[in-house]
């Protein structure tokens, strides 16, 4: 088996355990998960929020909030869903945009 694919089976893999994060702090009692807070929940845990990421967040907004898609349904199962489709959609955006950098790289250095 090449690197190349032990490689994309075990980014499927990842993408596969990424309603994880949402899973195992719903089976401990934690409020949600980790680095995935608000302002207000930020503010909460240190007391303060930080004048960058006040302004930030001003700027940006999360194309959809919470992994929310419409008609995802309640509970963990519509949730782990929209996490996979995150996955899915983030990886296939990196992988696409890596592929067109060293392709745009390769050409400016002679490369085919």
């Amino acid at each position: 088996m090449s690197k190349k694919k032990k490689l994309w089976i075990a980014i499927g893999i990842l993408i596969l355990l990424s309603p994880l994060g949402v899973i195992i702090p719903k089976m401990f009692g934690a409020e949600g998960a980790w680095g995935e807070w608000g302002l207000e929940e930020i503010e909460k845990i240190a007391g303060f929020v930080p004048a960058g990421m006040k302004r930030l967040a001003k700027i940006w907004n999360a194309p959809l909030a919470d992994y929310g898609l419409p008609n995802q349904g309640e509970g963990l199962a519509g949730k782990s869903i929209s996490y996979v489709i995150a996955a899915v959609v983030g990886v296939a955006l990196t992988a696409g945009l890596m592929y067109l950098l060293a392709r745009l790289l390769g050409r400016k250095n002679g490369m085919k």
